[in-house]
């Protein structure tokens, strides 16, 4: 294969890859995106509303849906690898240019299924997240009406969701094991897709209500809140003082230094030992 056809290769990759982005958040500005989005944010409320520290990021392809809530963490975080009002931090999810153990909690939107490696992402997510610090995972289950039917959308050689790889709740469970982060609980929203209008909705969404209150394992979207328990990286010393004064990209006043004390000087003797006029040594 020659170097044109490998870069021509690439960009139909990564044009297919931007389609299924736009669908994906055209898909949130729509209706169900709408309700579904509705059901993710009652779901966070209470795990943000008990959050604390100094960094929150939110790390995703969804641009215009931020899901910070009312956490009271005053400096957030927005990250995606495409440019919008609402990013703040312009990166890839597998080179997140943050300091090592500097993120108390991170909201991982649908990060994991539309990239080439799942496992470097998550990864990057450790490296960046403080000993102790919330891990709040979000994702289309598989194993659900809206996973059949996105499945079913692979099908077609010429469609862009082939490349789509999407990551079960169990499997991500284990990668946050192996990597220190423990799953404290889980939650299956988007059961039953609400359709039609009147007396036939409203009794579609009280049934999917219902499901989700019960965490019926078989939710459109998983979401699963860990915490990472290992602890914080070694760093030489060389490391430390470079580094002391901020954070990549995340600014942190240097500590003033306190004055030291004057020591109390003792005062010296001159050295001549006093005589009386006889010539004997005075004590």
């Amino acid at each position: 294969m020659g170097r044109g056809s490998a870069i021509g290769q690439a960009r139909q990759v990564s044009d297919q890859f931007n389609d299924i982005l736009t669908e994906l958040e055209s898909w949130y500005d729509s209706d169900r995106g709408q309700y579904m989005l509705g059901q993710l944010r009652a779901s966070l409320r209470p795990h943000l509303e008990n959050a604390f520290g100094y960094h929150i990021l939110q790390l995703g392809p969804v641009r215009e849906h931020a899901l910070f809530g009312d956490c009271r963490i005053h400096h957030r975080i927005h990250a995606s690898n495409r440019p919008a009002n609402n990013i703040g931090l312009l990166c890839e999810s597998g080179e997140i240019p943050l300091e090592s153990d500097s993120v108390d909690v991170v909201i991982g939107h649908h990060c994991l299924e539309f990239v080439d490696n799942p496992h470097q992402v998550l990864r990057e997510i450790q490296r960046v997240l403080t000993p102790q610090g919330q891990l709040l995972m979000v994702g289309f289950n598989p194993f659900s009406l809206r996973g059949l039917l996105t499945a079913s959308r692979g099908l077609s050689r010429r469609s862009a969701w082939r490349q789509y790889e999407p990551v079960s709740a169990r499997r991500l469970t284990d990668w946050m094991h192996l990597l220190g982060c423990e799953l404290q609980d889980s939650h299956y929203l988007y059961a039953l897709p609400p359709f039609g209008g009147g007396r036939l909705r409203r009794g579609m969404e009280s049934i999917d209500i219902w499901l989700g209150q019960h965490n019926v394992p078989l939710g459109g979207v998983y979401l699963l809140h860990a915490v990472k328990t290992v602890v914080a990286q070694n760093r030489p010393r060389s490391l430390l003082r470079r580094h002391g004064e901020k954070l990549i990209d995340l600014a942190v006043p240097k500590p003033a230094v306190a004055p030291s004390p004057t020591p109390n000087v003792p005062s010296r003797s001159t050295g001549k030992v006093a005589r009386n006029p006889s010539g004997d040594v005075l004590h």
